[in-house]
């Protein structure tokens, strides 16, 4: 790993990966470095998945504008040039107090003004005509055709593919451990040796103020805020058609029902101030609040039907509730994206843009490649193809004939592609992220053992170190007659 690089990134998370693919667009030696096995394993894989069109975005702050301006570059580009899932399926805010309604003309003269186009506020018949599952209590809603939901894992993992394709070179496990400044460049000591850059970019999220601290900047602290969801199985009757909020308050935009792009439901967050970036538990009063919420929307969501329920930690900056996105004064070579919450999702193509702005003006100018290529195409997905697709596919390899994962209809041949992609699947986890075994009603209790056995011969392992996430994380200790075997060989 004793290489120099141009421009070093830290965090594989959805904005890391994002930046790693525009700059690769450039004639610039590159690194992205990721602590875990694998990209997209912090914020970005635990969250809402909205790209929220910016109606209640302040542009007053950067997270607003960039709000906005991400929304476009999905609509423009990142959905015709990467085979992600988007759906444009709106958004609306609800209100069922007459009280609110003077909110909802606040926040449409808001999105207005900051150019979001299309918004109306409907009422009677045509608030149900957009969402049939309202509460009947609704007399009025924000509508946002612009919104849209995406799958977050598969974008992420197909930014960090299209980045590797165009010559960035991503390190999994390789958690920064110090970094010296040398002067004309940074020395980073990583968990797979040291590694060399004239930039740094800190895009490490909810450890973006300690690997700041490790150039001695201090200016600003990560304060996680813990948001609690429940997803529930695809085949509970509920077919949602589009996003629905509640009115916001000064601190949260409430309780969220959404479907997902495989056409899950899923409900939350709630927002809690919390000490710990490791802390990933659900509480019974968070799952209860947002239970609460959502029911104010949509009525009738019980326990019923619910396959998981889990928790996405957000890297605020308490002070600012912005992002932080700049070359640092203190110390040259070094910049700063930190903070980004929500909407970091919808906003990240424009970090990286603004980010690529302020690499350019920091080296002085950067020259474009000609053979730069855009277009990045994940596995097929065999459950959403045409029987005569799918026998198509069987004829040329038979790998797609045997379904590994039977509630998504995951074949071997989508697992296989997963984990021989340039940044492929090396994890339980990382296979379920890319093709979602073990993401359906049963969690894996019938696909996982298979998904370990591909792995292990794939990677070339036993499978007692094949983990579910990272090495501690381990899913078998040794085969059950094991011992049985050592103990009649003496």
């Amino acid at each position: 790993m004793n290489k120099k690089y141009d421009v070093i990134i830290i965090g594989g998370g959805v904005t890391g990966c994002f930046i790693a693919r525009e700059l690769s667009r450039y004639d610039l030696d590159i690194a992205l470095l990721e602590k875990e096995p694998d990209v997209c394993t912090g914020t970005s894989k635990a969250n809402t998945a909205l790209i929220h069109a910016g109606f209640n975005a302040d542009s007053n702050k950067l997270k607003g504008r960039l709000n906005v301006r991400g929304n476009k570059l999905y609509h423009e580009k990142v959905q015709h040039e990467l085979d992600v899932p988007i759906e444009w399926l709106g958004a609306m805010v609800v209100a069922e107090d007459e009280a609110d309604i003077p909110k909802l003309e606040a926040i449409l003269e808001n999105g207005q003004k900051n150019g979001v186009p299309d918004l109306e506020i409907a009422k009677g018949d045509r608030l149900y005509e957009l969402e049939p599952h309202l509460s009947e209590d609704a007399i009025a809603a924000l509508y946002a055709p612009t919104a849209g939901i995406v799958n977050p894992f598969e974008l992420t993992v197909a930014l960090a593919n299209n980045a590797a394709k165009n010559g960035a070179d991503v390190y999994l496990e390789a958690g920064v451990e110090d970094i010296e400044d040398k002067g004309d460049y940074k020395l980073v000591k990583t968990a797979k040796g040291d590694i060399e850059a004239g930039l740094v970019i800190n895009a490490a999220g909810l450890y973006a103020d300690k690997i700041a601290n490790m150039v001695g900047i201090d200016k600003f602290k990560i304060t996680p805020r813990r948001g609690e969801y429940y997803l529930y199985d695809k085949k509970m009757d509920l077919d949602l058609q589009t996003t629905i909020f509640p009115v916001p308050t000064k601190v949260s935009k409430g309780i969220v029902v959404t479907p997902t792009d495989e056409r899950n439901v899923l409900i939350g967050p709630n927002a809690e101030v919390i000490e710990s970036v490791e802390n990933k538990s659900t509480t019974r009063e968070g799952l209860d609040e947002v239970m609460a919420g959502a029911n104010k929307t949509i009525p009738g969501l019980s326990k019923k039907g619910i396959i998981r329920e889990f928790v996405g930690l957000r890297p605020a900056i308490k002070e600012t509730g912005d992002f932080l996105i700049e070359a640092s004064d203190e110390v040259p070579g070094f910049i700063n994206v930190a903070g980004i919450q929500s909407p970091g999702l919808a906003s990240s193509p424009a970090i990286a843009e603004m980010v690529v702005g302020i690499v350019e003006k920091e080296l002085g100018g950067m020259e474009k490649k000609t053979d730069f290529d855009p277009n990045y195409q994940g596995p097929p997905k065999f459950r959403h193809m045409t029987h005569a697709e799918q026998a198509e596919l069987v004829e040329e390899n038979r790998d797609y004939g045997q379904i590994i994962c039977r509630c998504e209809t995951v074949t071997k041949g989508e697992i296989l592609d997963a984990i021989r992609e340039p940044v492929g699947a090396r994890t339980v986890n990382a296979v379920k992220r890319r093709v979602r075994p073990g993401a359906g009603r049963c969690q894996g209790g019938f696909c996982e053992p298979k998904v370990v056995s591909i792995l292990a011969e794939e990677l070339g392992i036993e499978e007692n170190e094949v983990c579910l996430e990272s090495a501690e994380s381990k899913l078998l200790s040794e085969r059950t007659k094991a011992p049985l075997l050592k103990e009649v060989g003496k």
